[in-house]
């Protein structure tokens, strides 16, 4: 069955394949693909000012910039007002910590080994990663973010002005793979 949605939100704990489902959401449903961490991390892991930010996300959704519609991974909530309110549909990757922590910890390996370009010209050092009580390290976001996240997510859905959001919540990632064969 076709998804009805247009404009679609990917949220989740990092390395929970926010990224990839978007990027492949939007490919099938022949939308447009919007990374926050495209717009947030300038050259040499630099942080774009907020206003920045904002400007950029702000006309990343803008109905006039693309009527088609868009498909966004991204947590920031900072720009979730800007977002949210113009979205259809969230999509929920809610996976187990082990299973997450797995996935970040292949990601980030073939991101280092690989020396894969993320965005603005940015790679991902192994090492970082390594020092879990530094902010540098993904492991110790995950850590710092995972428990908040699933509290806080079911919270923001049942506010009044994200009721008309479709919440597609997914608990593993075998679920997700058998929803999107069979879109």
């Amino acid at each position: 069955m076709p998804l009805p949605y247009r404009r679609i939100v990917v949220v989740g704990a990092t390395g929970s394949g926010k990224s990839t489902l978007a990027r492949e959401l939007s490919a099938q449903l022949e939308l447009r693909f919007v990374e926050l961490d495209a717009f947030h991390w300038q050259a040499d892991w630099t942080p774009a000012s907020l206003d920045e930010f904002r400007r950029s996300v702000e006309v990343a959704v803008s109905t006039g910039a693309d009527p088609d519609g868009w498909v966004i991974a991204g947590n920031y909530h900072v720009v979730r007002d800007l977002i949210w309110p113009r979205a259809e549909a969230v999509i929920w990757l809610d996976y187990s910590l082990p299973v997450v922590f797995w996935r970040l910890l292949v990601r980030t390996l073939r991101r280092s080994i690989l020396q894969e370009e993320l965005w603005n010209g940015n790679r991902e050092r192994f090492w970082w990663h390594l020092k879990l009580w530094s902010d540098e390290s993904l492991f110790h976001w995950l850590f710092k973010t995972y428990w908040r996240r699933k509290r806080e997510y079911p919270l923001l859905f049942a506010w009044p002005e994200h009721a008309h959001l479709q919440v597609i919540h997914f608990r593993s990632p075998d679920g997700t793979k058998l929803w999107f064969a069979g879109l």
